[in-house]
């Protein structure tokens, strides 16, 4: 039992905890943030905010553009994210399985997880085609223009893919909803989901999940190829690769 003059255990550092709402602040903001709004959303003076941003851009975890003067989070709280998502066990024992997919098509392949606002890239492994651009490690990928997107939107609840969908799509663009079923309906039947040029122009990429009993959010393995790569009998023959691939991480996590 402790005493008076020992030091509380619990007590924390103030100015620790109010860093941490200003990156909270960047993280709901959903996108660069100025200074007013840093401070709105915070409850506190701009200038306060002010002397806050600059130690965390000195540590690397807020950044301000030159251009528009507006603040985002830094490479520091990136590199934190990647490491953190792939600390997770699913991630670890997929990621062991990526070079065995990627020597046996001969393409790029990546693995995603689920993110607060869609699939998140945690791994590329580059193939021997070149591509005309990657995915940086770290994206947020779009629902319907991304093979791993569908894969989500067919096998997770609409209560987690219809927020997502709603913020990528603006009302004059919503998709029927019977549109929407077949994608499902297509995925699930396949197995995967395939798009060509959706988010790279020129690239095609073949989606499939990795399904568990004892996870409802899946990871997600992609075979990525150039478009003029994209043949009936390459995707054929990169999809048997991947679901094969897909099936023995879910043996290996115990599914």
């Amino acid at each position: 039992m402790g005493t008076a003059n020992e030091p509380d255990a619990r007590q924390g550092i103030q100015s620790v905890e109010i860093a941490m709402t200003v990156l909270q602040a960047l993280e709901q903001g959903r996108g660069p943030m100025s200074l007013t709004q840093l401070g709105a959303a915070c409850g506190m003076a701009a200038s306060k905010v002010h002397r806050y941003l600059v130690s965390l851009g000195r540590a690397g975890l807020v950044s301000q553009s030159r251009s528009s003067g507006l603040y985002d989070f830094g490479p520091a709280v990136r590199r934190l994210g990647i490491e953190a998502l792939r600390r997770m066990d699913e991630v670890g024992i997929a990621g062991e399985f990526l070079p065995g997919l990627r020597d046996r098509t001969n393409h790029a392949v990546n693995l995603a997880v689920w993110g607060d606002n869609g699939p998140v890239v945690v791994r590329w492994d580059y193939g021997s085609y070149a591509l005309p651009i990657t995915v940086r490690i770290g994206a947020t990928l779009p629902m319907l223009a991304s093979s791993i997107g569908r894969v989500y939107l067919a096998h997770l609840p609409e209560t987690l893919t219809e927020p997502v969908l709603r913020g990528e799509l603006a009302d004059s663009e919503k998709r029927p909803a019977a549109e929407l079923a077949a994608i499902r309906a297509e995925v699930r039947k396949t197995g995967v989901a395939i798009t060509s040029g959706g988010v790279v122009p020129g690239v095609t990429s073949i989606a499939a999940p990795v399904l568990t009993s004892g996870s409802p959010l899946p990871v997600v393995v992609a075979v990525v190829m150039p478009a003029r790569h994209a043949t009936g009998s390459s995707i054929e023959s990169a999809s048997a690769a991947l679901l094969e691939t897909v099936r023995a991480i879910a043996d290996e996590m115990g599914a």
